[in-house]
């Protein structure tokens, strides 16, 4: 009877916890096998239309094959349980940079990159030199004046993260 009134318990659990979460136990269970030690999940959305996208990320280069491999481990267990019932859309791929950085993981992987800072007060830009555990370093051209002369200068900034609203990656096609 306790086995009973266990699974019993497990399922309401499960009807009321958010379907992100749930999907998310999934992803980081598959993360924790030894050939995905360098990716982490970024975001999963559940739309009304029982459209399922994930986000994930690796340190290194993400491949379509991983994609594809988190992709079957979530399908199979949302087709065994029917947490969206019989028809759904699943998508799996990078966050790609038109969708805001969210973890300092992210922001490691794009040093080297310009980057766009919506702040609390105001705007920043400049190319990401640094990513410490609560600030980032940006490397920007400033023009200053010395007497007649206007210098052009490159100085580096400190960001802290709690500082930081929104960041996104500046594509540049030079």
């Amino acid at each position: 009877m306790s086995d009973l009134k266990r699974s019993k318990s497990q399922f309401f659990i499960e009807l009321i916890q958010p379907m992100e979460d749930r999907i998310a136990k999934l992803v980081e269970a598959k993360f924790q096998e030894e050939e995905w030690d360098d990716c982490f999940l970024v975001d999963i959305e559940v739309k009304g239309n029982n459209r399922v996208e994930i986000y994930i990320d690796s340190d290194e280069a993400l491949t379509l094959r991983k994609c594809q491999k988190v992709s079957r481990h979530v399908e199979a267990v949302l087709d065994e349980e029917l947490w969206l019932g019989e028809k759904y859309t699943i998508e799996v791929s990078s966050p790609g940079v038109s969708r805001p950085l969210k973890l300092k993981r992210q922001y490691a992987k794009n040093i080297g990159r310009k980057i766009e800072i919506k702040l609390t007060e105001g705007k920043e830009e400049g190319k990401l030199v640094a990513v410490e555990e609560d600030q980032i370093m940006i490397e920007k051209r400033v023009k200053r004046k010395e007497g007649k002369k206007k210098i052009n200068e490159l100085v580096t900034i400190p960001i802290a993260f709690d500082q930081i609203e929104q960041t996104k990656v500046k594509i540049s096609f030079k």
